[in-house]
């Protein structure tokens, strides 16, 4: 399913705004705990005392792979429920998909993000919800200017504090390096063409 017409552009204007509200240039790592805090949503994990005790051991343990996070109703407001024991980058890639979620108005009593925020979702609100969340970690603009430093998806993944896998994602599904190559291109072309002449 893909996204619906527009809406990547709608999302790099939303993350953008989103960035100047917490004072985090385009060029910046951003910190999605931060933002939920903006929000005042409250991010809790596994470990939540009122959480139960049966089903914390499964998603902690055997099944940790099958939960990474939700976004709860709790009467008019909103909580995020992270899993722990993934890792930092791993965190940080569901905090900004389910502040994707509130970002968007997106209209649900419970949002589960399970796995790799790479992989498309057959959900309309799951596909914007991932697209937003890259923007707002990996912007377009800032995934360009890394394209144009030459820089690794193991060089964005460290700069931006996300996965490699979400580097890579942002990487391509921005076209940054080759719209980063086809600069160059054009660049080379005339003084290629004048020392001919």
């Amino acid at each position: 399913m893909a996204l619906r017409r527009g809406f990547k552009a709608e999302a790099k204007r939303l993350a953008l705004q989103v960035r100047e509200e917490l004072g985090v240039a385009v060029f910046a790592p951003l910190d999605p705990y931060a933002l939920a805090e903006l929000y005042g949503i409250e991010v809790c994990d596994l470990s939540h005392p009122t959480l139960p005790a049966d089903a914390v051991r499964h998603f902690t343990g055997p099944a940790a792979a099958a939960f990474s996070g939700a976004l709860l109703a709790v009467g008019t407001g909103r909580v995020i429920v992270e899993n722990h024991v993934h890792e930092p980058t791993r965190r940080r890639s569901t905090i900004a998909h389910e502040m994707a979620h509130v970002l968007l108005e997106h209209d649900v009593d419970l949002l589960l993000t399970a796995e790799d925020l790479c992989q498309s979702s057959a959900s309309a609100v799951e596909q914007e919800a991932n697209e937003l969340a890259g923007e707002l970690l990996v912007p377009r603009d800032a995934a360009t200017v890394a394209a144009f430093r030459g820089w690794t998806d193991a060089s964005v993944a460290r700069y931006f504090r996300v996965s490699e896998s979400m580097a890579r994602w942002r990487m391509n599904a921005t076209a940054a390096r080759r719209v980063a190559c086809r600069s160059r291109n054009k660049w080379l072309r005339p003084a290629v063409n004048a020392g001919t002449a």
